[in-house]
């Protein structure tokens, strides 16, 4: 069985940071591996550990840049990875969920996996419909939000819990093929052991244009038009001190709010 997973890489941000026009400017931002992606990495690994996966392949949309977040994916386990990347898809800005699916799609019609594991959403935009869209481009069973995959996918089937509306979970079997979208919480993501470090740099990594995936470009529905940081709706007391000094100052706030007498 091959399992294919989809992985991010996003922006991280220091608590101080300026707006350059629709961006925030270079110097105070950072990039890492897609939290939720993370999840869905480590669920794909301990699938292979358990021996119901021969390779897991992660696949990228993103620029050079990502290749050291793509690397992190296989340094904790991944067997061999995608980066998908042109000037078409540059020049595309802000890739909406649709326009994402199109350029996996392409992927899965290539790899042919039985198993498709995206995180639920991303930390920058959080779409959250990425892997749902997926699903139906390429026509197979989904199930989304999934926080426990039993590892055994008996008969060719995935039985999943999924979180719903209201704290409500959901216990569904799913046909393979299947797109999965993955929770936090679902595992314990691994650190990458100085071993799987060294050997993530000797994996494959290819790279694909929209030409080498048959597509012959993308144009997104969304376009960023400004960026703001929005104001605090409330005001926030900081105390320092000592824990009397301040348990003190608290308690006596606490009381002028009628919370405690």
């Amino acid at each position: 069985m091959k399992i294919l997973v989809t992985v991010s890489e996003v922006a991280t941000v220091e608590d101080e940071f300026e707006i350059d026009g629709t961006a925030i400017a270079d110097q105070y931002l950072g990039a890492d591996l897609n939290e939720w992606d993370d999840y869905a990495v480590e669920e794909a690994v301990q699938l292979q550990e358990a021996g119901l996966a021969d390779e897991v392949v992660t696949v990228t949309i993103g620029p050079e840049d990502a290749e050291q977040t793509i690397r992190q994916a296989l340094a904790k386990g991944a067997d061999r990875a995608l980066r998908v990347w042109d000037d078409d898809i540059a020049d595309a800005g802000l890739l909406d969920p649709a326009t994402k699916a199109d350029v996996l799609a392409a992927v899965v019609d290539r790899e042919e996996p039985d198993l498709v594991l995206s995180g639920v959403q991303t930390g920058d935009d959080s779409f959250g419909a990425t892997g749902v869209a997926l699903a139906d481009r390429v026509g197979y069973e989904w199930a989304a939000v999934v926080n426990h995959l039993e590892h055994d996918l008996a008969d060719g089937v995935a039985s999943v819990r999924r979180e719903l509306e209201g704290g409500v979970e959901e216990l569904t079997d799913v046909d393979l093929p299947a797109v999965l979208t993955i929770q936090t919480g679902i595992n314990e993501p691994r650190y990458a052991s100085l071993r799987g470090i060294r050997q993530a740099q000797r994996k494959p990594l290819e790279v694909q244009t929209l030409d080498d995936l048959g597509l012959e470009g993308v144009e997104s529905a969304y376009a960023l038009t400004a960026m703001y940081e929005p104001e605090s709706e409330s005001d926030v007391t900081v105390w320092e001190g000592g824990a009397d000094e301040t348990a003190t100052e608290l308690a006596e706030m606490l009381r002028e709010k009628g919370v405690a007498q």
